[in-house]
């Protein structure tokens, strides 16, 4: 009986170590949900804190800082604004050490829906019904997204990271990008750059999941330095950080110049649109999040970010336009009232025209007189349609 005995306790120990590795990365995915949501609401409400400053220095008199004053500095909820801003893009960062990036980029949408409802609470701004179907769908789309959010292959250290990106995939797509971002820069920029909206937020766009490969090898990074690892020696550190300063810098550079030339409107759901999917695209290229997805979690996935996108564009395209419940209710009883009214008002007097010339004396009229009465007949109709 020994050697049955041996063998059966090495095989629970297998189990509960492989058992222990699921709980850990399930944990690992809660912590990177909780992170990104925490990101969202502290960057959505660093916007309501600090154009509440703003607002409060234009009530004392203050020169504004679209004028060049910078009198903010001296407004404490301007610099509350500026801490939860920091918290916010710190929590994101740290989001991508425990969660796929195809979850915690398109998460990153729910910060304009915070700022949005926070706005219509603080600083009296009416959220129209284009807004709040908005923000339902944009709710809808991230919990679908959550819910058939797929799961990445593990990488536990930095030399896990860097055999991901000498994969022959990932070196062909960071070779594209780059060729892409190069040919838009000094070739298509300068020509069409004032032009098309297309030409900076793509720039934009493909750079950013470089910068996101970036934050994500720094997170792992920072999990290794955490466990005691020397991470400071290791090339790929640096790599890593000038790489995600240099895809920052000129992701920064050519958003300003986007947001300076055309609608805010139009540039943030594009923009979005163009980012989010970049990154789906390198995520699935280089962590290989996609491969042991099931065709449901897959249209899910796909399902709940075309719900983003719809969301992020009601919430912007239709933001000046006014527009409630209660105004498209009392439209509509307005239409049902002058229908009614209008079809019932024609046939009335249709019909006491029909009824007074069957009874009027036809022996002194001319030959020309019943094109008269037609004529006058039509004439009446149309004035009782304009009633």
């Amino acid at each position: 009986h020994l050697p049955c005995l041996v063998v059966n306790v090495t095989d629970n120990s297998n189990t509960s170590s492989l058992a222990m590795g699921q709980d850990r990365g399930r944990y690992d995915f809660y912590i990177g949900l909780a992170l990104a949501i925490s990101s969202s609401i502290f960057i959505g409400g660093s916007f309501i804190l600090k154009k509440k400053g703003l607002l409060r220095l234009a009530k004392k008199g203050s020169m504004r800082a679209g004028q060049g004053g910078h009198a903010y500095l001296k407004e404490w909820l301007w610099w509350a604004g500026l801490l939860s801003m920091g918290a916010g893009e710190g929590a994101n960062f740290a989001a991508y050490a425990f969660a796929p990036a195809t979850l915690v980029t398109p998460l990153g949408a729910l910060s304009v829906l915070v700022s949005a409802v926070l706005s219509s609470y603080f600083l009296t701004e009416r959220l129209n019904l284009h807004g709040k179907l908005g923000c339902l769908l944009s709710i809808l789309g991230s919990t679908t997204m959550v819910i058939h959010a797929p799961q990445e292959e593990e990488i536990s250290s930095l030399e896990d990271m860097a055999k991901k990106l000498v994969d022959p995939g990932f070196f062909v797509f960071a070779t594209l990008v780059v060729i892409v971002a190069l040919i838009f820069i000094f070739v298509i920029s300068p020509r069409h750059g004032q032009t098309n909206i297309l030409v900076y937020i793509t720039i934009c766009s493909v750079i950013g999941a470089l910068s996101v490969s970036c934050v994500k090898g720094l997170g792992i990074a920072i999990k290794d330095a955490i466990a005691g690892r020397s991470v400071v020696k290791n090339p790929l550190t640096w790599i890593l950080v000038f790489g995600l300063v240099g895809c920052v810098s000129t992701q920064i550079n050519y958003l300003n110049k986007a947001l300076d030339i055309f609608n805010t409107s139009l540039v943030t759901p594009i923009y979005y649109v163009f980012f989010t999917t970049s990154v789906l695209t390198c995520s699935a290229i280089l962590f290989k999040e996609w491969e042991h997805m099931g065709s449901d979690d897959v249209i899910g996935t796909l399902s709940g970010f075309l719900t983003i996108i719809v969301g992020i564009f009601l919430l912007h395209a239709f933001k000046d336009v006014s527009i409630s419940l209660a105004s498209l209710a009392v439209s509509m009883r307005k239409e049902e009232r002058a229908c009614p009214a209008v079809n019932g008002m024609a046939s009335h007097s249709t019909y006491e025209l029909l009824h007074n010339e069957s009874t009027e004396d036809m022996e002194g009229r001319d030959v020309s007189l019943p094109f008269d009465s037609v004529s006058r007949r039509n004439g009446a109709m149309t004035s009782s349609l304009d009633m």
